[in-house]
C-alpha cells in the first residue's frame, strides 16, 4: 500500500466518526502529513461545523506550511457559517491536496479544485473514490436525487416473527444485539417508525449508549390518521429531542395544534397505498430538511411499503435463535406479489454474531433490463 493510500484510508476512518452527527453536511476526514509524519487530523464536527480541514489545520498550527492534506471530499469553496476550507488551506501554506472525490454540491463541484490550483497548490483527485462515495452515500443521494438513503432494520426470530400474538416483543434479541441496534441508530440522521409501533411500544427512539454524545437523532412517525397519542414519549419529549409527525393534508388545525404546542414538527405529504402515505414523498420531504440517512425500524406495514417502493438501500436483520410460529406477528406486511420474479431480492454483504444472536446486512440486487 502506498503512503498516499494509507493516509487516505486514515482520513476515511476519521470521516466515519461523523456519520449521524454532521447532517445536512457530509462526514469528511482530513489528515495533514509533512515529511512522512502526521501533523494534524480532523473530522467534521457535530452539526457540520467546524469542517474536517479546519480541525486538522488547528491541530497542526504552523507546521502545516508545505504539508500534504488528504481529504475525503473536495474542500468547500463557498462562504457559509464559516469561511471556505480552500481559503484556510491556502492561508496555512499547504503545498498539496489529495482528495478522494469532488463534492456534488453545485456551490462547490469543481470550484474548490480550481481555487486551490489557482493558489499554486498541487491537487490530485480520485484516490479511494469508491470508498468515499459509499461512506457519504446519503449526502450524495440527497444532493443528486433529493432523497436520503434508507436502512431497514428488523429484529426477529428465525421464522421472521417480531412479536407474539398478544403483542409481546421485549426482548426477542439479547443485550449485545440491542446495543448494536443503538449504535446503528447513532450512525443515522433520523429514525422512522409507523404509528402502529408508537401505539404498541411507546418507544423513546433515542441512542442509549453511555458516553456516546451526538446531535439528537430526529425521530419521525409516519401517521396518516394522526393516531399518535399526545401522551406518547415521542411527543412529551419533543421539546428536547426533535420529533416530526408526517401525515396527509386535510386534518383540522386543532388536531395538528396539539402536537405543535408540544414541540412536534408536522409535515404533510400526499396519501399513498402503504401506511396511508406516499413514502417516496415522505423521504423527499426529509431530504428537503437536510436528512441524508434514515433508519426505518418498523412496523410491518412501513417495512412492506418501503420494500414495495424499492426504497430500501440496506437491510440490517437481527435474528434471534428461536422460532415463534405462525401465530406471531410477521416482520413485514403483505407485499402483494403476483409472481416469484417480483420478490425483492438482496445480496448478503456482512454477517456478525452478537451474543446468541446474528446480524446479517444486505444490499438490494439491482434489476436488470
Amino acid at each position: 500500500m502506498s503512503d498516499d493510500t494509507a493516509h487516505m484510508r486514515a482520513a476515511l476512518a476519521l470521516a466515519r466518526r461523523g456519520l449521524g452527527n454532521t447532517w445536512p453536511n457530509p462526514a469528511v476526514g482530513c489528515v495533514l502529513v509533512k515529511h512522512g509524519t502526521v501533523i494534524g487530523r480532523g473530522w467534521t464536527q457535530p452539526g457540520g461545523r467546524p469542517h474536517a480541514e479546519t480541525e486538522a489545520l488547528r491541530r497542526a498550527g504552523s507546521k502545516a506550511r508545505g504539508a500534504t492534506a488528504y481529504v475525503t471530499l473536495e474542500p468547500c469553496s463557498h462562504h457559509g457559517r464559516t469561511p471556505p476550507c480552500c481559503d484556510a488551506l491556502t492561508a496555512a501554506g499547504v503545498a498539496r491536496v489529495v482528495m478522494a472525490m469532488r463534492d456534488p454540491d453545485p456551490r462547490v463541484n469543481g470550484r474548490g479544485v480550481t481555487l486551490l490550483r489557482d493558489a499554486c497548490i498541487v491537487v490530485e483527485e480520485g484516490l479511494l473514490e469508491a470508498e468515499a462515495r459509499a461512506l457519504n452515500a446519503g449526502f450524495f443521494r440527497r444532493i443528486e436525487q433529493g432523497l436520503p438513503i434508507v436502512t431497514l432494520k428488523l429484529a426477529s426470530t428465525l421464522d421472521g416473527r417480531i412479536a407474539t400474538a398478544t403483542g409481546e416483543s421485549r426482548w426477542i434479541t439479547g443485550p449485545e444485539a440491542r446495543r448494536e441496534a443503538h449504535a446503528l441508530r447513532a450512525r443515522h440522521d433520523a429514525i422512522l417508525v409507523g404509528s402502529g409501533t408508537v401505539l404498541a411500544d411507546d418507544p423513546d427512539l433515542t441512542v442509549r449508549i453511555p458516553g456516546m454524545e451526538r446531535v439528537p437523532l430526529l425521530r419521525v412517525v409516519a401517521d396518516a390518521r394522526l393516531r399518535t397519542p399526545v401522551t406518547a414519549r415521542l411527543v412529551t419529549t419533543a421539546a428536547t429531542t426533535p420529533t416530526t409527525i408526517v401525515t396527509v393534508p386535510g386534518h383540522p388545525p386543532s388536531a395538528l395544534a396539539r402536537y405543535i404546542s408540544a414541540g412536534v414538527s408536522v409535515l404533510t405529504v400526499p396519501a399513498g397505498a402503504e401506511t396511508g402515505l406516499d413514502l417516496r414523498a415522505l423521504l423527499g420531504a426529509l431530504a428537503g430538511r437536510g436528512v441524508t440517512r434514515v433508519l426505518a425500524e418498523g412496523g410491518a406495514g412501513l417495512a412492506a411499503g418501503l420494500l414495495r417502493g424499492g426504497l430500501v438501500d440496506r437491510l440490517a436483520w437481527f435474528h434471534a435463535p428461536g422460532i415463534m410460529g405462525g401465530e406471531g406477528h410477521p416482520a413485514t406486511g403483505d407485499l402483494h406479489l403476483a409472481a416469484l420474479a417480483a420478490m425483492p431480492r438482496f445480496r448478503r454483504v456482512a454477517v456478525r454474531p452478537l451474543g446468541a444472536d446474528m446480524l446479517t446486512e444486505f444490499e438490494p440486487i439491482a434489476e436488470v433490463g
